[in-house]
């Protein structure tokens, strides 16, 4: 192997939790998307911040790469160990370390999984609101940004932290930002790290902002005879300020891929999915003001979901939209994407892509948080299929090159990873030698999580 210094001495360390068996390096080397396998060359277990660190000396010292991993839920690649070492698996980092009902906060390590501490809330009248879909780890989601159905109302993972502790890539431990409300000490290094994606340094606690549990939630679903009527919806629903929990598109393909998948029953066209939060007469409030926004739009088959299983069915159809997308193709994969614009973008972007897919001949469903502008594409694809993969790779490029063009970015959501470099120097000019020398300053020698969200080469 080629790190084998590094392997000897880890092993010393983690005894039998640093695993190089077949079946673990293959676990922590496959992805959701469409990317191929990266197997590390052995898999560790720490269980506190100081193996963390001591790990991360060794690699260190001996140019061995570290890939963290927690659930392994990102889209594009994030936790994929492309040049080896090790995959640095999180998931026995799983406490609640404190609840503060009172300053409406909690301190967790990165493990966690956002369902478990939810779990873990439900006495305090509090919650955790960012809901990405998946049952991801807090500190991959941290790592990642990640946001969710939630974000129009209670924001993303860059407004949920506080604050956090991290391992930078020699091993020394750092912790940035605190539990109050505001700061205006020094450089941001907390919102720096989050987003970084594991480049960075690798995060072992976290702060977290709470939110109280709404007194009444309702949800609803209504369907549009054209995506441009939906969208418009959404549009004049954000620009009346009406405030929003949940408000997601799904175009018609998506839909038939729920009705796959789900069995779902839905007539095959765009609709809206809804949650409104407050007390039961704001709820009532709420529902009765988008039902008014909607009808300018010719909104149809309005149906309320009050029983919170009927909630609760409904967002695990919508979180399930990655699943049902790959049924619209048997024995396929989904070669998933993300762009977000700025509202009153949002129609345009969609119709472009929806225009751009027919164009190569793609099977794709448009889903979104739209109430935020941003919105995902997911592409039916075979991977043994040259052609086809160079179709879908054209139809990414040209979604990028509509979130500029629009005034967006190329992801709202699934960040860069992998799949989206090619556009760092589009989107951010000259700025992107400055991220460079920001990587250069935090890992010098280049161990953690290479090969991603930087490309190489000058801005």
């Amino acid at each position: 192997m080629p790190h084998e210094t590094a392997l000897s001495r880890l092993a010393a360390l983690l005894g039998d939790r640093l695993v190089n068996s077949q079946a673990d390096r293959r676990l922590h080397g496959q992805n959701e998307s469409h990317y191929p396998e990266a197997l590390p060359e052995a898999v560790a277990y720490p269980e506190s911040t100081q193996e963390v660190s001591e790990i991360l000396t060794i690699c260190h010292e001996t140019g061995c790469p570290v890939t963290a991993c927690g659930a392994g839920s990102s889209l594009e690649g994030q936790h994929l160990p492309l040049q080896g070492g090790i995959s640095l698996d999180m998931g026995r980092m799983n406490k609640v370390r404190a609840i503060s009902a009172e300053d409406l906060n909690c301190t967790v390590q990165p493990g966690l999984t956002r369902q478990t501490l939810n779990t873990a809330l439900r006495d305090t009248g509090l919650f955790f609101p960012v809901d990405p879909g998946a049952d991801a780890t807090l500190g991959g989601m941290a790592a990642t940004r990640a946001s969710g159905t939630t974000a129009v109302r209670y924001g993303t993972m860059r407004d949920a932290v506080l604050a956090l502790e991290a391992v930078m890539a020699d091993g020394t431990v750092i912790r940035t930002g605190s539990r109050a409300r505001k700061s205006s000490t020094g450089y941001d290094l907390t919102h720096l790290l989050v987003g970084s994606e594991g480049t960075l340094g690798i995060i072992t606690e976290l702060t977290l902002r709470l939110q109280g549990q709404p007194e009444a939630i309702s949800a609803a679903t209504c369907h549009f005879d054209s995506i441009e009527d939906a969208v418009n919806c959404v549009i004049l629903t954000i620009q009346s300020g009406l405030p929003m929990a949940r408000i997601e598109l799904l175009d018609h393909m998506m839909v038939r891929g729920f009705n796959l998948h789900a069995g779902a029953g839905l007539p095959e066209k765009p609709h809206l999915f809804l949650e409104f939060h407050g007390s039961a007469a704001s709820v009532a409030e709420q529902a009765e003001s988008f039902a008014g926004i909607a009808a300018e739009f010719g909104a149809d088959g309005w149906q309320s979901a009050t029983r919170p299983e009927d909630r609760t069915a409904l967002w695990r159809m919508r979180h399930n939209a990655h699943y049902a997308s790959a049924a619209l193709r048997k024995g396929g994969r989904v070669w998933a994407t993300d762009i977000c614009v700025p509202i009153s973008q949002l129609a345009e972007g969609v119709l472009q892509a929806q225009c751009d897919a027919e164009r190569l001949g793609l099977s794709c469903t448009i889903v979104g948080h739209v109430g935020d502008g941003n919105f995902h594409a997911g592409l039916s694809v075979d991977p043994d299929d040259p052609a086809e993969m160079a179709r879908a790779a054209e139809f990414s490029h040209a979604l990028g090159e509509t979130a500029l063009r629009l005034g967006g970015t190329v992801s709202g959501e699934h960040g860069i990873g992998i799949g989206k470099q090619g556009f760092m120097a589009a989107e951010h000019g000259p700025a992107l030698t400055y991220m460079r020398a920001i990587k250069q300053a935090f890992d010098p020698n280049g161990i953690l999580n290479p090969g991603k969200m930087l490309p190489d080469g000058p801005a």
